[in-house]
């Protein structure tokens, strides 16, 4: 067997190196992963973190006597077994039934307060880590920022609940084993007293046994564990770029299946798969190994006391009870000292999903701090139109690629941006619709105006489709009417007995209708400015000309910023700004007045030449 690395395929490589987290290289897994959740006992979640933590150690502390009162039992009953006496041996039933309640009572207690803790401190991380994702639109710029970051969402659920669940146990159970082997240990040297071997006497020999087992075992443990770990947070990776390529081909199904993709995406899973499954083949030889000691050690630590014991008790220096209650005993204190080596496989499941998650959290930390760095800030306005304050725009990584633009838009202005591909009018719009962070200067926006982005492939919620217009605002019934209006007016007549219909709209949808749902939203808000990039794309020329007269129209008071290719687009613009390449950056040029065609009849003639698009079934007309 060989080292993973050697067969990782180039990407799959680089990946997983990402996700060592590169802040606090000093710190702890453990201490960071602390720093990022123990908010859940600070805050409004604080009560009911608390109490239910308190009411754990109480029935840990609990659940401890019950054990102990067991042991106790064990002597008695084995001691009135020897001695054949029946009323004693009656006394010791009903003992028992009282401690076994008292033992079941306690420990479904404990079951509902810990998956309760867990649940809501769970509930509480996914939330936070959520908020900070969707807070600033983070969850936009690390696409950008940091797109090696596989699968956030993941992250956030099951690698969460992988790394939640399992601290309340692990706090539970080594708790247990610390009293555990507090209680059962003074069992052992008094139960068990010393032993004379070879001259010497060794007192509470029981005690040294067990210390010496537990640590033999332990270290084994660890020492064959240790790879474990890092050999599990790569095949965590390796899944999760599972996953990613899956999602991948799920998102492009169309553009996949019109190529005729399906072989080669069926190779480059096969690889990854192959990947991944050498992955835990590692995982799989480590844990054998682990099972032999853990498997081993089952089914010794319960007769090892019995043949330690069994020298004082065939010479009459211990009493059955005494000997059942010392190998009880025994097995208390070895499940105690052994606590690492029955766990340490869930540690090392628990270390790689928290180091996943920590790296989540390491990345919005650091987009928070990069917010409060020189950054593209939105003011307001000292009026009613948009100004551009020496605004330079970056890409991340610091290349710059607008440089100084100046320029002012005023109310109810429609500017058209042009300019080379790469030269950066997307990002450009980006930046005044408030997406694009990087880089300085300063966008002035109206006050209390709204903005609304058009990209060209516009956002379809799942729901109804009254929820889909109406959205990012709820739906509202009152509006119900004036839906139906702006389908009618978008060309979209034939959905407008479905507005309460739910369907995964952006499946269902032409890339035409998506686009004219868009321009409905837009007559339904009404917001005061519109930013589009590539809007109309999806349209043939004549909807393109229904959409965009609009703005000559129903949406005449907007102020409108877009980009587009498609010819016709100029007669919609009263202005022209091109972003001109220069070597530190484009440069902006305003062109003024787009040239218009001459009058009416070279717009009648334009239309007559153009060929006419057929009509689908549906009676769409988009292309």
């Amino acid at each position: 067997m060989t080292e993973p690395e050697q067969s990782a395929p180039q990407g799959l490589t680089a990946l997983f190196a990402t996700e060592e987290s590169a802040e606090q290289p000093a710190a702890s897994l453990q201490r960071r992963f602390w720093a990022m959740s123990s908010g859940f006992w600070r805050g409004k979640s604080a009560g009911a973190a608390w109490l239910l933590t308190g009411a754990i150690i109480a029935l840990v502390g609990a659940n401890i006597a019950i054990q102990y009162g067991i042991n106790r039992w064990n002597r008695y009953f084995f001691d009135a077994l020897d001695a054949h006496d029946p009323g004693r041996i009656s006394f010791a039933m009903l003992l028992f039934a009282a401690l076994a309640a008292g033992a079941i009572l306690a420990m479904v207690a404990q079951v509902f307060c810990r998956l309760t803790l867990q649940a809501r401190w769970r509930r509480w991380l996914t939330g936070s880590l959520a908020g900070q994702w969707l807070a600033g639109r983070r969850f936009y710029q690390m696409s950008i920022a940091v797109p090696e970051l596989d699968s956030p969402e993941f992250r956030m659920t099951d690698d969460v609940r992988i790394a939640t669940e399992p601290i309340v146990d692990f706090a539970i159970g080594l708790s247990n084993a610390v009293l555990m082997a507090a209680v059962f240990v003074g069992v052992l040297w008094n139960a068990g007293g010393s032993i004379t071997f070879m001259g010497f006497t060794i007192p509470g020999y029981l005690v040294v046994c067990a210390a010496l087992y537990g640590g033999l075992t332990s270290g084994v443990m660890i020492f064959l564990g240790r790879p474990l770990i890092r050999y599990t947070e790569r095949k965590n990776a390796a899944e999760a770029q599972v996953r990613f390529e899956l999602v991948r081909v799920r998102e492009n199904a169309e553009s996949i299946a019109l190529i005729g993709g399906e072989e080669g995406e069926e190779r480059q899973l096969g690889g990854t798969l192959d990947e991944a499954l050498g992955r835990w083949r590692w995982v799989v030889w480590q844990q054998s190994l682990m099972t032999f000691i853990i498997h081993g050690n089952t089914i010794l630590a319960p007769v090892l006391p019995l043949l330690l014991g069994a020298p004082k008790y065939l010479s009459g220096e211990m009493s059955l009870g005494q000997l059942m209650q010392i190998a009880a005993a025994f097995v208390q204190v070895q499940l105690a000292f052994n606590w690492l080596v029955e766990n340490y496989i869930r540690l090392a499941e628990w270390s790689a999903s928290a180091d996943r998650v920590v790296a989540l959290w390491t990345t919005l930390r650091r987009l928070a701090r990069e917010d409060e760095e020189e950054r593209i800030t939105l003011t307001e306005s000292p009026d009613e139109a948009i100004h551009l304050r020496n605004l330079s725009v970056h890409q991340y990584g610091g290349r710059v690629v607008i440089n100084g633009a100046e320029a002012s838009f005023q109310p109810g202005e429609k500017i058209l941006i042009k300019g080379d591909s790469g030269a950066g009018k997307s990002t450009l719009i980006r930046a005044v619709a408030g997406l694009w962070p990087w880089g300085n200067g300063e966008v002035q926006i109206p006050r209390g105006a709204r903005v609304m982005f058009v990209p060209q492939r516009p956002y379809i919620a799942n729901g109804t489709l009254k929820a889909a217009l109406s959205y990012p605002d709820p739906p509202d019934d009152s509006q119900h009417q004036a839906m139906l209006d702006a389908l009618h007016r978008c060309g979209l007549r034939h959905l407008a007995g479905r507005l309460d219909d739910e369907e995964r709209w952006d499946k269902t949808l032409s890339g035409g209708e998506q686009q004219r749902v868009a321009f409905a939203r837009l007559l339904l808000q009404k917001p005061e400015i519109v930013v589009m990039d590539e809007a109309t794309s999806a349209l043939d020329e004549a909807s393109q000309d229904s959409m965009m007269s609009l703005f000559k129209h129903e949406l005449a008071d907007v102020m409108l910023l877009s980009i587009g290719h498609r010819p016709g687009l100029e007669e919609y613009h009263e202005r022209v700004v091109e972003l001109v390449r220069k070597p530190r950056g484009a440069q902006m040029q305003d062109e003024g007045e787009p040239p218009r065609r001459s009058g009416r009849l070279s717009n009648l003639l334009r239309r007559a030449l153009r060929p006419r698009p057929s009509p689908d079934p549906a009676g769409r007309h988009e292309a």
